[in-house]
């Protein structure tokens, strides 16, 4: 019978230990094909001291065939209360006050190829692959969203409001 327990002792011990050293790999999510303008989160850069640095600005760099062939950017404005949408066409580095409303959006740079690496945010081309243009969106004078909007990934990083919404319906040439 003594035996018996050291055997179930001895077993109860070895699932103890083979289950502690058990390390559960966590899945790789899959990009998949034709997902949104690959923007992994920013990582802060280590001073040799060992010690978070301050979050580096990426560049914005517009190139000049997509200032010469880009001139405007269309937006749908939805009043969510009254199920309404409006198209309006804006300049490109305008502000515009939406009508009926205490919004006004402030226009900045519009790239039809959005791309991003770990310093620069650009246009790949000038062609309407991934089109995006950065916002400023101001209500009653108080800016409430900043960034940028994506016409054919309207879900990334969208503006949210409690009654309006924005979207980046596309560039206009001119």
């Amino acid at each position: 019978m003594k035996i018996m327990k050291v055997i179930a002792v001895g077993f109860v011990l070895l699932i103890m230990v083979v289950g502690c050293k058990k390390k559960e790999e966590q899945p790789v999510p899959k990009t998949p094909i034709g997902q949104a303008p690959m923007s992994a989160p920013m990582q802060p850069s280590m001073s040799p001291h060992g010690t978070t640095g301050s979050k580096v600005e990426k560049k914005i760099l517009v190139p000049d065939s997509v200032k010469a062939k880009w001139g405007k950017v269309k937006f749908t404005i939805e009043d969510k209360t009254t199920k309404k949408s409006s198209e309006y066409t804006v300049n490109i580095g305008s502000e515009f006050k939406v009508p009926n409303t205490n919004l006004k959006i402030v226009v900045g740079e519009f790239l039809p190829d959005f791309r991003m690496d770990e310093t620069t945010i650009t246009s790949a081309s000038d062609m309407p692959n991934n089109p995006a243009v950065r916002v400023e969106v101001f209500e009653a004078g108080k800016t409430i969203f900043k960034g940028w909007l994506y016409s054919k990934f309207p879900t990334i990083h969208p503006f949210e409001h409690e009654r309006y919404g924005i979207t980046l319906k596309e560039g206009v040439k001119g």
